[in-house]
């Protein structure tokens, strides 16, 4: 497994959200906690969130509850989750920083820029409305009728949009989900270090391209 100096030259830079572009942790596990809470279950500590993030809100919440999905209370933890998060999604939840100028910088460069996130359809419009509204054209989420990440559905669908050739794109995320999604894409797989999972984590399921710094993406071989 190597880090490159320099990176390939990209014309098209697709991102996950959670862990990638944004730090949305403590919002995620304020809800989880809040739909547990009311519901009488235990809480989770932050780095429990952290390990339960990746495959989308239910599965979080599936891996939150005692016994998953055979819990009968679990559709109502999971529309309490729903509920709370949408009105406390921005309390403290922010772009990692250096990433509104980094897309802003690639942007500039002409790059074409998506977001594909396994967070609901509605929250991935939103967050990058309030956050990226400037630079990110394609914000592609969790929806009916669309195989969610790691199946390569929502990905296609942005290149797709974006018009984007497969040679000259890259997927940027911070988990094993975000590896296996670029793989089924046949896609390039650049992996961060500042989000949800740790440099040894990411080796073990795949990752060949590991940045400790949103910088390093603007860095291009010549």
């Amino acid at each position: 497994m190597n880090t490159f100096d320099k990176m390939k030259t990209f014309d098209t830079y697709i991102f996950d959200l959670d862990g990638t572009l944004i730090d949305s942790l403590d919002d995620l596990a304020d809800s989880t906690n809040h739909a547990l809470r009311t519901n009488r279950m235990p809480e989770h500590s932050r780095d429990d969130i952290r390990r339960f993030v990746g495959n989308g809100v239910r599965k979080l919440i599936e891996r939150a509850v005692p016994d998953g999905l055979d819990n009968p209370l679990y559709d109502k933890v999971f529309d309490d989750f729903r509920s709370h998060y949408l009105l406390h999604a921005y309390d403290k939840t922010r772009p990692y920083p250096g990433v509104p100028d980094m897309l802003a910088t690639l942007k500039a460069r002409g790059k074409k820029l998506a977001v594909v996130s396994n967070k609901l359809q509605a929250g991935v419009e939103a967050i990058c409305r309030r956050f990226f509204s400037d630079t990110v054209s394609v914000a592609i989420g969790e929806r009916e009728g669309i195989r969610r990440k790691p199946a390569p559905d929502t990905v296609l669908e942005a290149m797709r949009i974006l018009d984007a050739d497969a040679e000259t794109t890259v997927y940027v995320g911070d988990s094993d989900v975000d590896i296996a999604t670029a793989r089924n894409c046949n896609l390039a797989c650049i992996s961060v270090l500042w989000g949800f999972r740790d440099r040894q984590f990411l080796i073990d399921h795949g990752a060949t391209t590991l940045i400790s710094d949103v910088s390093e993406l603007l860095e291009e071989e010549h």
